[in-house]
């Protein structure tokens, strides 16, 4: 086994200071920094979006893991995946024509995720589940950070963990939602290989030790 791929949510970064905090990043252990996109629409808060993507990967030193929490992502995967994103998730819940907007993301030459709210079924993912890198699997409600993480998670991950082994699938399970030292290990042994922390990281005394910690939960 290897340790989480730890990717950091820049919705709790500094937006004063965002270049600072990305630079503080890249001399982490962090694998991946995490870029929430939210269009007041699918969810109910705005972030941030196209230039503010690309100005964090001028800055970058680590892969982008560009989260799409907006309607019609389809129409702007060319634009986010120009900005600099390396891996591209959509949710299942935006998407009518799921297959058809995976393929365009790996057509671009991303990573394909696809992300499930709460109450949506893991199963859901059946038909397409062999075509993805990424399943990534909220732990909260998206729109806001620093949500209560939800216990019921945990069984969402074994659940994806074992549908991944049953189609031979290469898709890693990632964790989106409340994030913290004493849930990491926990989802890292039900099956999650990639944790997405944002407040516990920006929040912390000493984000870049924090982060090393979260490296160690296996």
């Amino acid at each position: 086994m290897t340790s989480p791929l730890i990717a950091p949510s820049v919705l709790a970064a500094d937006f004063a200071n965002l270049q600072r905090d990305v630079e503080m990043l890249n001399a982490s252990e962090a694998d991946w920094i995490h870029v929430d996109i939210m269009d007041g629409v699918f969810v109910p808060n705005i972030s941030f979006g196209l230039p503010v993507t690309a100005a964090i990967k001028k800055h970058a030193q680590k892969p982008l893991d560009v989260h799409l929490m907006i309607v019609q992502p389809e129409r702007y995967l060319a634009a986010f995946r120009d900005a600099g994103a390396e891996v591209l998730t959509v949710h299942y819940e935006a998407c009518p024509h799921l297959h058809r907007t995976i393929q365009q993301i790996k057509d671009l030459g991303a990573k394909a995720g696809v992300a499930l709210n709460p109450h949506t079924p893991v199963s859901v993912l059946e038909d397409v589940i062999a075509d993805l890198d990424l399943v990534l699997i909220m732990s909260v409600n998206p729109g806001f950070g620093g949500q209560k993480f939800i216990e019921r998670t945990y069984e969402r991950v074994r659940q994806a963990a074992a549908l991944i082994e049953k189609q031979g699938s290469k898709a890693i399970i990632e964790i989106d939602g409340g994030v913290n030292q004493e849930n990491a290990p926990l989802l890292y042994h039900a099956g999650a290989r990639a944790l997405v922390a944002g407040s516990f990281v920006f929040n912390a005394q000493d984000p870049i030790e924090t982060i090393s910690n979260l490296k160690k939960v296996w």
